[in-house]
């Protein structure tokens, strides 16, 4: 395996966890045992089963992974169907089939954690009993938390659409392309979301599509059959200011009427109905003629019940080591990890060989010396052909792969549109969940 190598500035003596560590004599009376158990098929279970398997310190079924889905999506190529880029079924692989013959494959759900005991329960009720636990499940969407969601998604006649889901990603683009005229209006919410650029790349491939087909155009929007407004729970146009400062020139310059802390709670036939979050008690209703809508989102129940989370509801554990800050046979990696980043899948690429690393120093009894630094990314599209790459670490600190070579990454190129359309899905497949890409570090073997 490709030797990891990390600074150690931020490690944690692993001395001064040895009081947390239990015995694991306890798993004995566990239905079946593993040396190592990852909750979630996903992005960073997938990725981490694999890299701890290509350590070579592992055989055959000492990894479990526990997952009730029997298809797993590459959930960032969404944005694509939505721009009538990628179809949703290219984009759709059978679990089993991502899964190597050394791992055991429970396709089950997860009823309760017992960190006590070194167990796990899963839904159909036998229990699975290990020495090393990693919780990486993601999250879940919450359509029920905006009134009438459900029922307008489920409904094919109706105008709105989300992106975030495989059943409803596929129905953005027909909304875009039948959209003839009026009111069309995107939401990005308060809380938690994933990738939470992508509600922008929906709406920039939209605008760009309506200006194709002469529906749209920038320097008179007044005289233009369609209008376009942004509702962001936040108050700018992107978390990180760098690029934030670039989106918000767009927004001017594209005529984009920009709605700040407005969090959409209500849909009622052709109103969206948001709550201010500026201070103001008084809601605000908006009519539209399409809307596209980003679900709230948050920790899985058997996550935020458990004796796992923190007060948020996600796995609690360290900044830098992604070691749980209680039970130090703990990890958690991903979107249900309480690591203070954005979500995406490119933060996965740096997380997984860290707790890799750590862990496999922890089970030989040294000190953790693999550091998180936050390093997360998003390829915001900007419009057909362009992407800004969107590079950052803890604090919103830009950390860009190709600042080396003079690249200003906060100017949407052609080049890293096709990074984002046809590089990532390719190396996602055939790599990523494999355990052999390491992102802006490339290949690892």
């Amino acid at each position: 395996m490709h030797r990891l190598a990390f600074s150690a500035g931020r490690s944690v003596n692993a001395a001064s966890k040895v009081s947390s560590l239990r015995t694991f004599a306890s798993v004995s009376s566990a239905t079946r045992n593993h040396k190592v158990v990852v909750v979630g098929g996903g992005s960073a279970g997938l990725a981490i089963s694999h890299q701890l398997l290509r350590t070579g310190k592992f055989t055959q079924d000492d990894i479990a992974i526990v997952d009730p889905s029997s298809y797993h999506d590459y959930q960032p190529g969404w944005t694509l169907v939505g721009g009538g880029l990628k179809t949703k079924e290219e984009l759709r692989k059978p679990m089993s089939s991502l899964v190597d013959s050394k791992l055991k494959l429970y396709n089950q759900g997860v009823n309760t954690f017992a960190p006590e005991e070194n167990l796990v329960t899963l839904g159909n009720g036998d229990k699975v009993g290990y020495e090393h636990l990693v919780v990486a499940p993601g999250i879940g969407i919450k359509y029920d938390n905006i009134k009438g969601l459900p029922e307008a998604l489920a409904d094919q006649s109706t105008p709105v659409s989300t992106i975030y889901g495989y059943e409803t990603c596929d129905k953005v683009f027909r909304n875009i392309k039948e959209f003839r005229g009026g009111e069309a209006l995107f939401t990005l919410p308060t809380g938690v979301v994933k990738c939470a650029g992508a509600p922008q790349k929906a709406m920039w491939l939209a605008l760009d599509h309506w200006k194709k087909a002469g529906l749209y155009d920038p320097s008179n929007v007044a005289n233009s059959p369609i209008k376009i407004s942004f509702a962001t729970a936040l108050p700018v146009m992107f978390g990180v200011p760098k690029y934030s400062a670039t989106l918000e020139e767009l927004r001017k310059e594209r005529g984009v009427e920009a709605m700040f802390q407005h969090d959409l709670v209500e849909i009622n036939g052709d109103k969206a109905i948001f709550a201010r979050l500026d201070g103001s008690e008084e809601k605000v209703s908006k009519r539209f003629d399409l809307l596209h809508v980003v679900p709230k989102m948050g920790p899985h129940s058997f996550i935020k019940d458990s004796p796992l989370a923190n007060a948020a509801g996600f796995v609690d554990v360290e900044d830098a080591t992604l070691r749980h800050k209680k039970f130090a046979n703990v990890w958690s990696a991903g979107d249900a990890s309480s690591l203070p980043t954005a979500k995406t899948a490119a933060a996965v690429t740096s997380q997984a060989p860290v707790l890799v690393q750590n862990m496999v120093q922890s089970i030989e009894g040294k000190e953790l010396n693999a550091a998180y630094d936050g390093y997360t990314s998003c390829p915001l599209l900007t419009e057909y052909g362009k992407v800004l790459l969107a590079e950052f670490k803890y604090g919103g600190q830009p950390k860009e792969t190709f600042a080396k070579f003079g690249v200003d990454q906060a100017v949407p190129r052609r080049a890293f549109y096709h990074l984002k359309k046809d590089f990532f899905p390719w190396v996602y497949y055939n790599n990523m969940v494999k355990g052999t890409w390491g992102g802006p570090k490339g290949w690892v073997w």
